[in-house]
């Protein structure tokens, strides 16, 4: 009886044949090889993080110094209309100034041609000896009653053109005088055009002292940027190690497993071939009905908030474009005249930080307007220390400077400005509303 069961046994393990064995084992690796691969994956994510606390600060000085150029802009708008105010009230102060003089030279002339007039006048009675003008006249006379004549009609004619020369005088001393007062004015104005010209000038260097240290801060973030991404890709690379190694020991657990259960597959069927040779002297074994699998029930889809964040995740890596996105996804940007023109946003498709907002949330079937401020009251205010996943965060006045989608765990996805991209990245308190706006 023995015989035959061991018989059986052979037999058994003869019809499983090479088809049904277990696959040659795949490559195991060591888990000293699997820990080094992870710390060193580790190391790289560690990096990341300093990197981007590090971008983070220099993202937040350059934001700064951009606030700080549109100041400086705004002054030189100021300086710029000052001058044109100084540069026509000079025009308009040399104008009168020309119109004084002028005045005052014709007045001057007349003065000079009354004067003439007198001296022919003179002259004229001293060659004649008339009773027309001048003291030859009185030498002329023949009787007491001819002298008093004469002199009665040379006072006559020389009183009407001495007040006629009086007049003149007058005249030309007033236009003189306002001749002087056109002058003062136009010294006056000229000295305004040249304070607002200087200020100009002034004006001009602080915007280009500002735009220069902007344009260095952005080459510090670009650097710092450019790490970040090196590491990252770097990190990326020592992950796909871990997990190829992950994958590899995966694969030969699934082996072993396997194995195992054919193995023990096979010593089942032996037995029970041992146990058929037997049937005539012992009772058939009951076999043991096999457990069927349960079946793998399926995850619930996930709720507004992370149709929300999805939506918004899944455009990480799309350029910021100041004035881009809507309800559908990002669309061409609008020029505003400064940083953002530089960079071509007008002309480029991407998402601002209230574009993006409004495309997350849209997907959930909330639809805000496309102005952050806007979106700050277009929910529930929740205490910045309850916000939740989900949440809008934002910064500036009544929340119109800057607007991000909260993840939780102190991170946020945003389009933070101007020649940067949507991306994920630690929350930043510094000018950060007291309440976040909650939509779900």
């Amino acid at each position: 009886m023995a015989v035959s069961a061991l018989v059986a046994v052979a037999v058994a393990l003869a019809q499983a044949g090479p088809g049904s064995a277990a696959p040659p084992p795949p490559s195991n690796p060591s888990d000293s090889d699997i820990s080094a691969g992870r710390a060193d994956a580790d190391a790289k994510a560690a990096r990341v993080g300093e990197l981007t606390g590090e971008l983070t600060q220099a993202e937040a000085r350059l934001q700064e110094l951009t606030d700080e150029v549109s100041r400086k802009m705004e002054l030189v708008n100021k300086a710029r209309v000052d001058l044109e105010a100084a540069q026509a009230e000079a025009a308009k102060a040399l104008a009168d100034a020309e119109s004084a003089r002028v005045e005052a030279d014709a007045a001057g002339k007349a003065v000079e041609d009354g004067r003439r007039d007198l001296d022919e006048f003179a002259a004229a009675s001293y060659q004649q000896g008339s009773t027309i003008g001048s003291i030859s006249a009185y030498l002329g006379a023949t009787s007491p009653e001819d002298l008093l004549a004469r002199a009665q009609l040379l006072e006559a004619v020389s009183g009407s053109s001495l007040n006629a020369m009086e007049q003149i005088e007058l005249s030309r001393t007033e236009k003189a005088n306002k001749d002087s007062a056109a002058r003062a004015a136009l010294d006056e104005a000229n000295r305004k055009q040249a304070a607002a010209d200087e200020a100009k000038k002034a004006a001009d260097e602080a915007q280009a002292v500002a735009v220069q240290a902007q344009q260095d801060q952005a080459g510090q973030a670009a650097l710092i940027r450019d790490s970040k991404a090196g590491v990252e890709a770097q990190l990326a690379e020592a992950l796909g190690a871990v997990d190829g190694l992950t994958a590899q020991r995966a694969q030969y657990d699934e082996w072993a497993a396997n194995k195992q259960r054919e193995d023990d597959e096979n010593a089942r069927r032996a037995a029970e071939s041992a146990a058929a040779q037997q049937e005539e002297d012992d009772a058939p074994a009951q076999a043991q009905p096999a457990q069927r699998p349960r079946p793998v029930q399926s995850a619930p889809s996930g709720d507004g908030v992370e149709i929300a964040i999805s939506r918004a995740m899944a455009y990480i890596g799309t350029r910021y474009s100041w004035g881009g996105g809507n309800y559908n996804g990002p669309t061409v940007g609008i020029r505003d005249g400064g940083v953002g023109d530089s960079y071509g946003d007008y002309y480029s498709v991407g998402f601002d930080c209230s574009g993006l907002m409004m495309y997350a949330f849209a997907g959930a079937g909330v639809y805000i307007p496309h102005y952050s401020g806007y979106q700050y009251n277009s929910g529930r205010k929740v205490p910045l220390n309850q916000a939740q996943r989900g949440d809008m965060l934002f910064w500036g006045p009544g929340g119109g400077t800057h607007v991000a989608l909260y993840l939780g765990g102190g991170m946020m996805i945003e389009a933070p400005y101007s020649g940067s991209s949507v991306r994920v990245s630690p929350v930043r308190y510094g000018g950060i509303m007291p309440y976040a706006t909650r939509l779900l």
